[in-house]
């Protein structure tokens, strides 16, 4: 006999409340997991987000990317290089009234304010500070950073990327995340065709900012099209670019 039957009342009180608990955990992680889908959803259909937004949904996939960035309420967060503010606002109604985003741009952005205008969110605070010193002197230690679609931009720029990436690393608290998303150059070409074709190589994101002090934690694919040759700035392009996405953790 391989097995000795067990008395009926092996599993003690003890025993009992760890396995009730690790069941509570696993279905509230679950539950979790739930919820926050319904709130990227319903992020994502917003009626404050614009028609220019909804058009760009179909091609930056806004439901995914929350997903990919871990975007929680409460979260403090940095967007580096806000624009229009499309990002922005969706980290910032994920976040929440308990959350803030702080909005950066070298210089102040007509879209941005315009979009406010029209529909004030108290969690937005507009920065205007040069990229390689971006972070708010005032700002608390952050949960997450993301600098989407612009890496390429500051790589062509008189920006002195290292100081950019070491500072965005002491920004962060503890196991807090950057998220940097942006069109995908060929290999081989680093970041020869930034200004031309707008465009960046993912293995140059990943040693820059892992020299950084930054860890790789997930590449996610939601942006990926290999039917892309990329040989074109996004703009002159009638389908999405392929585009890579990194998310770093900081240990």
């Amino acid at each position: 006999m391989l097995f000795k039957r067990r008395p009926a009342n092996f599993l003690n009180f003890p025993s009992l409340l760890v396995v009730i608990g690790l069941a509570w955990s696993v279905n509230g992680n679950a539950a979790a997991q739930i919820d926050e889908s319904k709130l990227y959803q319903q992020v994502a259909a917003s009626p404050i987000r614009t028609d220019d937004d909804r058009q760009a949904d179909a091609a930056r996939k806004p439901v995914e990317f929350l997903q990919f960035a871990n975007v929680r309420p409460g979260m403090l967060v940095l967007d580096i290089a806000t624009g229009r503010g499309y990002t922005t606002q969706l980290l910032a109604l994920a976040v929440g009234n308990n959350g803030t985003v702080w909005a950066q741009a070298d210089k102040p952005r007509a879209e941005l304010s315009k979009r406010l205008s029209d529909h004030p969110q108290p969690n937005i605070r507009p920065v205007v500070r040069p990229y390689d010193d971006p972070v708010p002197d005032d700002a608390p230690k952050l949960d997450l950073i993301t600098l989407i679609l612009n890496y390429h931009d500051i790589a062509y720029l008189p920006v002195d990327r290292t100081k950019l990436n070491q500072r965005l690393f002491s920004a962060l608290k503890p196991g807090g995340h950057l998220v940097v998303i942006d069109h995908s150059a060929k290999k081989g070409e680093g970041i020869t065709v930034a200004k031309s074709l707008h465009r960046i190589e993912e293995a140059v994101v990943l040693d820059e900012l892992q020299q950084a002090g930054f860890q790789l934690e997930q590449e996610g694919d939601f942006l990926h099209n290999p039917a892309d040759p990329r040989e074109q700035a996004f703009f002159n392009m009638k389908m999405p670019t392929d585009s890579f996405a990194l998310r770093f953790v900081k240990p």
